[in-house]
């Protein structure tokens, strides 16, 4: 027979809470007041074998009557309910050692089955206490939305996050692997220590690793003072390895030592220092193929990936567009000193009904633009740059421009630049730089028939450059 203490103040919901479980198997002790609830854990704690307990409740908090419990016995199992969903709630309740979070209504099946296992566990093995509370000081966006996929990442970011095991996270540009990452530290023992964030893809091999491991004076070229890298300077606290797909095989061995010896040497020095740093990663590339391919190591994949986090895009959780488009309306009147309350209903349905190729980033770009363009408290479907009919137009006058290219290309990227951004994830340049090489070869060799010769002379490369950008960009 297992013991379960219910607290919750509503007594109709909680005896139809309670008659869903077989009376052979448990007995439940129904309890709606904060103080009641610590007197019976404490006097009850070696018969107990489960509490349930709601987030509302008329004396206080159940995330602190969760922290009294956690207090007076750490391996009592703690199921947290909520009328409503709340990303930080269940953080802030796995954070401090809840079993799990759910929210009302039920899934039946699920709750059954996870009472189940919080009952079957073994006293041993019950979770560890994890130390200081959460404040409500938290710097940075949040993570907004009330759809199944974030309520999970929520729970598994306030779970991981009091440990120091390394996090993988995975997903498209823009969905918001950096405030995952961010909402990770926020959440752990580390938090009052330094976090940041290091771009792999933005940054040359070089510079990447003299970035990340710093260098004596003197170690390259341009070395003219001793640098102190990321590594060094999250000393106790937690890196983020933003597209790290994108890391050379000689950079992945050196993060590698780090997550095995926990030292780095700098670039140019013979001196080992060792470091204490939480590494969390994130990539938008398939590291499974990367693997295949030969681009990234498979021991440096495990390390990482002690704990994956899938970020989906926003096309696969349309339902969070309207919290989201509210988020980033409230953003931008602080930031901008408007007093903007809504969008129109012909641009709330075009809003909700669009693919956002570029996710989150893309939408909070064009609630900014519109928000920069709109004439009143209601933001127009004609004010945001995916919907102007205009916005991808783009009319040139080559004879006007008398071969100034300079201003050509400006104009063409001009109304394209808010998506650019949107979907380019920090690597702007590199990005256009391919694309415009990509383009001006396939062009140049089509002109020319193919004919690699006459390519390669206009172009002013040689034939094995060209060659080597044809293999590259795979134009023929």
């Amino acid at each position: 027979m297992k013991n379960v203490l219910l607290v919750d103040d509503d007594v109709e919901l909680s005896q139809s809470l309670i008659s869903l479980f077989d009376p052979d198997k448990y007995t439940f002790h129904h309890l709606d007041d904060g103080q009641a609830t610590t007197r019976y854990v404490t006097d009850n704690k070696e018969q107990l074998d489960l509490v349930m307990l709601d987030v509302n409740l008329p004396t206080c908090s159940g995330l602190d009557l969760l922290r009294h419990i956690r207090q007076i016995d750490e391996r009592l199992p703690v199921i947290v309910i909520s009328g409503y969903i709340s990303t930080e709630n269940a953080m802030e309740a796995m954070s401090e050692g809840a079993f799990e979070y759910l929210t009302k209504p039920f899934e039946v099946d699920k709750l059954i089955e996870i009472v189940n296992k919080a009952c079957g566990y073994d006293h041993g093995q019950r979770i560890l206490s994890v130390g200081p509370s959460l404040t409500d000081d938290v710097s940075g966006d949040e993570i907004v939305g009330q759809s199944p996929e974030i309520v999970e990442i929520a729970k598994l970011i306030g779970q991981v996050g009091r440990t120091d095991a390394a996090v993988l996270i995975f997903g498209e540009s823009g969905t918001g692997k950096e405030l995952v990452a961010r909402a990770i530290h926020r959440n752990s023992l580390r938090r009052n220590n330094t976090f940041l964030s290091v771009n792999c893809a933005a940054l040359s091999d070089t510079l990447l690793e003299s970035e990340l491991f710093g260098h004596e004076k003197g170690a390259f070229t341009g070395a003219y003072f001793k640098r102190i890298g990321k590594f060094e300077q999250c000393h106790h606290g937690t890196i983020f390895l933003d597209e790290v797909a994108d890391m050379v095989m000689l950079t992945q061995g050196k993060v590698l030592r780090v997550l095995q010896e926990k030292e780095i040497e700098r670039l140019g020095g013979n001196e080992t220092i060792k470091v204490d740093v939480r590494v969390i990663a994130a990539t938008n590339k398939s590291l499974v193929q990367c693997m295949k391919d030969g681009a990234f190591r498979v021991d440096l994949f495990y390390r990482l990936k002690v704990v994956s986090i899938y970020m989906p895009p926003l096309r696969e959780r349309k339902d969070d567009v309207p919290l989201l488009v509210d988020h980033f309306i409230r953003k931008y009147n602080r930031a901008l000193g408007k007093n903007v309350r809504s969008v129109s209903r012909k641009a709330k349905a075009l809003l909700e009904k669009y693919p956002w190729p570029g996710n989150v980033r893309e939408l909070e770009n064009n609630i900014h633009t519109a928000m920069v363009m709109g004439k009143s408290d209601t933001l127009q479907s004609e004010e945001f740059p995916i919907f102007n009919e205009d916005a991808g137009k783009v009319e040139i006058d080559l004879e006007g421009l008398q071969n100034n290219y300079t201003e050509m290309f400006a104009r063409i990227i001009e109304p394209i630049f808010p998506r650019m951004i949107a979907s380019a994830e920090g690597r702007v340049y590199h990005m256009m730089q391919s694309a415009m090489e990509k383009a001006l070869i396939a062009a140049c060799l089509k002109h020319f028939n193919s004919n690699q010769v006459k390519a390669s002379e206009m172009l002013g490369i040689s034939r094995n450059t060209l060659r080597d950008r044809i293999s590259k960009y795979g134009v023929y």
